[in-house]
């Protein structure tokens, strides 16, 4: 009885977790999504538009880099002085990309940039925080729920862009540097519900839940490890290196495609609504079928999902592709595809990830996935305006359809694979030799 109460108190403080981290995503998906609907815009209008690209990259840089520490705090302190730390970053981020719009700089809303990727890390970070008590059959569910509240902020983000121009203009400041100013403000109120609600710790009372299981008096924090030790740590796990190369694959095509979609609008004469509609539909498309795809995942098991993800993907590309920048509606429907593969990609792989290392390995383990997964979209996103400046949008669809494709086949390998060796078994498989 004793052993099924502290199971049951688990549980209820893992519910109640959950809640916290969603309704902290709910703020943090504005505060995210209402810089992405002019990020690339502000960079063109502050410096030349071949540059434009380097404003999705920048704030996917910040993200990745600011992982590492993100995490290192978490693996000693808890999830949320680690999550405190990213939204901090974040808001500081947010303050300097008003001030260098202001003063007409380029270089200081390109370190804005990069800073704001911190309410990114935070948003990243919490879907992990949302595993760290969850049960094997419910991991899945536990970390769509999180990446599923961004829905709300994330479709009101966009959608706020204009009026937070225009009221930007009122004041005195830049028309695009306004939706930055809403970021400043929900950031600020996501660090006040992570530092005041969420308790206790996730990841403190995962260990310590551990430790009472196992009978040890206590579990600290793993090693400190170097970036390329737990990558070499991930990569002698199968399981755990599809997860990350699904997480960096779907991300990168993401970014790649997205960053670039409103400078396509805006060379079709699309207004700032029509661009922040389209956005908000695309990242509708990231989050609104996040609940399903996890349950998916639980039940289906993460490599279906993942292989379900790549081709929606490459329907995305398709639709997109073929699209002018007078099309916004085509354009609307290929983005909304685009963040569902997306959607795909991120939960069936971090789950995969998450679950196929020891519990004080994770935060390691997890940060340097963001961070990898972060270059591969900074990346994507940097060569996205070079593509499109020296060719077109038609041809950035389809050299992101080129990396998609091995996802699959790779996917598709390892689940062979899987089937065959006990190092590669599925969680449905575990579950019955449990």
């Amino acid at each position: 009885m004793t052993h099924i109460s502290a199971a049951q108190d688990v549980q209820a403080t893992q519910k109640r977790i959950v809640r916290v981290l969603a309704a902290a995503q709910v703020l943090g998906g504005i505060g995210v999504a209402s810089g992405a609907a002019v990020g690339a815009l502000l960079a063109a209008d502050l410096a030349t538009e071949s540059l434009s690209g380097v404003a999705s990259a920048a704030s996917v840089i910040g993200a990745a880099l600011i992982a590492i520490p993100v995490s290192r705090v978490m693996n000693v302190h808890g999830r949320r002085l680690g999550l405190l730390l990213a939204y901090a970053i974040g808001i500081l981020g947010a303050i300097m990309i008003v001030l260098g719009a202001v003063a007409g700089s380029f270089p200081i809303a390109l370190l804005g940039l990069v800073a704001t990727g911190g309410g990114t890390t935070a948003g990243l970070q919490s879907r992990y925080a949302a595993t760290d008590l969850a049960t094997p059959g419910t991991r899945g569910r536990s970390l769509s729920t999180v990446v599923w509240a961004t829905t709300v902020g994330s479709v009101m983000g966009p959608n706020l862009a204009s009026p937070m121009g225009n009221l930007a203009e009122r004041v005195g400041i830049p028309r695009l540097a306004g939706p930055y100013m809403l970021t400043i403000l929900v950031f600020v109120v996501s660090a006040l519900m992570i530092a005041i609600l969420l308790r206790p710790d996730p990841l403190l009372e995962a260990r310590a839940h551990l430790a009472r299981q196992t009978g040890q008096a206590s579990i600290g924090p793993s090693a400190r490890s170097s970036i390329r030790e737990v990558f070499a740590r991930i990569a002698s796990i199968p399981p755990a290196l599809l997860g990350l190369i699904a997480m960096a694959v779907g991300h990168a095509a993401m970014v790649a495609v997205m960053s670039m979609t409103p400078v396509h609008l805006q060379h079709g004469d699309a207004s700032l609504r029509i661009i922040g509609f389209v956005i908000s539909g695309h990242i509708t498309g990231m989050y609104i079928a996040s609940p399903l795809v996890g349950m998916a995942s639980d039940r289906f098991g993460r490599r279906p999902v993942i292989i379900a993800g790549g081709v929606i993907l490459l329907a995305s590309f398709l639709i997109a592709g073929t699209a002018t920048g007078h099309e916004s509606t085509q354009l609307g429907i290929g983005l909304f595809l685009l963040g569902l593969g997306w959607s795909c990609t991120l939960i069936a792989g971090s789950t995969l990830l998450t679950e196929s290392v020891p519990v004080d390995e994770r935060p390691n383990v997890q940060g340097t996935a963001d961070l990898l997964m972060g270059v591969a979209g900074a990346s994507a996103g940097l060569l996205s305006g070079v593509v499109v400046g020296l060719g077109s949008y038609a041809l950035l669809n389809l050299i992101t359809t080129a990396l998609v494709v091995p996802l699959i086949v790779l996917t598709l390998q390892d689940r062979a694979r899987a089937a065959r060796t006990l190092d590669g078994v599925d969680l449905e498989t575990r579950r019955q030799e449990a």
